[in-house]
C-alpha cells in the first residue's frame, strides 16, 4: 500500500529509541506513541523503515489529519495518534542487511514485529498481478500501491526500484508564494505553486482549494516570514507575493493541462524541502 503520511526510519538502540526523517531530522519527541512501542523491541537493535500515518474513520491514512495532529508545519505539538507502518528492515541484531534481497528482509521483519500491534504495524504486502491489485486498492479508497521487486537489495535514493501506482494524482509542487485573501484577514486565497524542470523552477498555477480559514492565515504566516529577494518563477501577477521556495505542497489534481498549469488541484498539507519532499519534475 501506498500510505499517506511520514517516510520514517525507527532506530532501536541499546539505550534508546530515535525516530529520523528522511532528511535526517530527529522526530523522536513528536512520535511519543511510536518511541513507546519501539523501546518494547529491545535491548535488540534494529532499523526500522516505514511510514507514520494518522487514520481516518474508514481506516485509511490521511496526510492532513497527520498535520493537523503534529500542529501543522513547523508545529510542536506530538502526535499520539500516530501509527507507523513498517515494511522493511534494514539492520537488526548487529547486523546490515541492506545487501539481503527484499524478500529475504521482509521473512526478517515479519519474525521481528509480532502481530496485532497496535502502534507499530506491518505493512500488509501482496503478491500479485500489479493491475488487478491496484484496480482493488482504488476500489477501496485508497491513494494506491507501490510495486517493489522481491529479488532486489536495499539501495537508498530514488532509484526506481520501486514503482508509485497511483489511484488519484497526487505530488509536491514547490510553494514560490501566495495571494492575500480578500475576504479572509491576515489568509491566503491561493499558493502559487511550481515544479522542477532540470535546474528551474515552472510555474504550474495556483491551488485554492483543501484548507480552512485557520490554515489559510497561518500558511501566510508562514510565508510571509520567508520573503523572497528576487521572485523564484517567471510570473506576473499583480497580486502575487513572493517566497523563499522552502516549501513543498502535496497537491492532488486531475491533470496538467496541454499549457502546464494543474487542472482541479486541492491541498493536502505542506512538507519541507530541505526533508527531501518529492517534487513533481516536468521532465518525466
Amino acid at each position: 500500500m501506498n500510505w499517506d503520511g511520514y517516510r520514517l526510519a525507527v532506530h532501536v538502540e541499546p539505550s534508546r529509541v530515535r525516530i529520523l526523517t528522511r532528511g535526517g531530522h530527529d522526530w523522536t519527541h513528536r512520535f511519543p506513541a511510536i518511541e513507546a512501542a519501539a523501546k518494547v523491541f529491545g535491548p535488540t537493535t534494529m532499523i526500522l523503515d516505514g511510514e507514520a500515518v494518522v487514520l481516518d474513520e474508514g481506516g485509511r491514512s490521511n496526510f492532513g489529519l497527520l498535520q493537523a495532529a503534529l500542529g501543522g508545519r513547523g508545529g510542536k505539538r506530538e502526535a499520539d495518534e500516530a501509527r507507523f507502518y513498517a515494511f522493511d528492515l534494514l539492520y537488526f541484531d548487529g547486523h546490515d542487511l541492506r545487501g539481503m534481497e527484499q524478500r529475504e528482509r521482509r521473512t526478517m521483519l515479519e519474525d521481528a514485529i509480532a502481530e496485532g500491534g497496535t502502534v507499530i504495524r506491518l505493512s500488509e504486502e501482496i503478491e500479485g498481478e500489479g493491475a488487478a491489485i491496484l484496480a482493488h486498492a482504488c476500489k477501496l479508497g485508497l491513494e494506491g500501491i507501490i510495486a517493489k521487486d522481491r529479488r532486489a537489495p536495499y539501495r537508498s535514493g530514488r532509484l526506481g526500484d520501486w514503482l508509485k501506482l497511483k489511484c488519484i494524482q497526487s505530488d509536491g509542487f514547490i510553494v514560490v508564494g501566495y495571494e492575500p485573501s480578500t475576504k479572509v484577514t491576515g489568509a491566503i486565497s491561493r499558493l502559487l505553486l511550481a515544479a522542477r524542470r532540470g535546474d528551474e523552477l515552472v510555474y504550474v498555477g495556483g491551488v485554492g482549494t483543501g484548507f480552512t480559514d485557520k490554515m489559510a492565515r497561518d500558511l501566510r504566516k508562514q510565508l510571509a516570514a520567508m520573503p523572497a529577494k528576487v521572485p523564484p518563477v517567471a510570473l506576473k501577477r499583480k497580486n502575487a507575493v513572493f517566497c523563499e521556495p522552502v516549501f513543498v505542497a502535496e497537491i492532488t489534481y486531475t491533470e496538467i493541462t496541454s499549457d502546464g498549469k494543474l487542472r482541479h488541484p486541492s491541498f493536502k498539507g505542506l512538507r519541507e524541502l530541505a526533508d527531501n519532499g518529492d517534487v513533481f519534475d516536468l521532465k518525466k
